[in-house]
């Protein structure tokens, strides 16, 4: 079964690779959606996948790159009924 989320990071999460972090964290779970700087300062990542995966891929982001510093997360259901091709970084 299919999975759907948005995860919102707060903290120290632009510019210490942690979007790249997440592109390699989707591709090795089959993950598609994609990983955005928000103007905020903070970071949005939807995900879609098989729970199994989704799971996998918010315990490796909790985690976050080693220069980061997560003071914040916020997941939610991501309802657009959207068909992701593949996960990408929006710049």
């Amino acid at each position: 079964m299919k999975k759907c989320i948005e995860i919102l990071l707060e903290g120290r999460v632009q510019g210490v690779g942690f979007r790249n972090f997440t592109l390699n964290i989707a591709l090795r779970h089959d993950i598609k959606g994609y990983v955005k700087n928000t103007h905020e300062g903070n970071l949005e990542i939807v995900c879609c996948g098989s729970r199994e995966d989704v799971d996998k891929f918010v315990n490796e982001i909790k985690r976050g790159p080693s220069f980061a510093f997560i003071s914040k997360i916020r997941i939610n259901d991501y309802a657009d009924n959207v068909n992701f091709k593949d996960f990408k970084i929006i710049y």
